[in-house]
């Protein structure tokens, strides 16, 4: 159930988020990705904890990848490639929920 739960809140990350060494998002995808993140993470848990949770993803990302990385994770019609995907999954896997 636990790893369900995880995965709730890794799907969208790795779908939908950019990533970005030191550097900025592009122009309104953080807004963007907060929304989804947050939609999708409200569906397993409240949406106090679901925007902590995506805030932490946010800036995890925005610390650990590039701005064109967070344009490529964000990109909704080319998915990310897996490499990317899964580097963005591990990074956002330090977001621990708290209940």
């Amino acid at each position: 159930m636990r790893l369900i739960r995880l995965f709730a809140f890794a799907a969208p990350l790795a779908l939908l988020l950019p990533l970005s060494a030191n550097a900025a998002w592009p122009a309104g995808v953080k807004d963007q990705y907060m929304s989804d993140c947050t939609k999708a993470a409200a569906q397993s848990v409240n949406p106090t904890v679901a925007k902590q949770h995506c805030t932490c993803g946010a800036d995890v990302l925005e610390k650990k990848f590039t701005t064109q990385e967070i344009a490529q994770l964000m990109d909704k019609n080319t998915p990310p490639s897996g490499e990317l995907g899964q580097r963005a999954l591990k990074e956002i896997s330090v977001c621990r929920v708290q209940k």
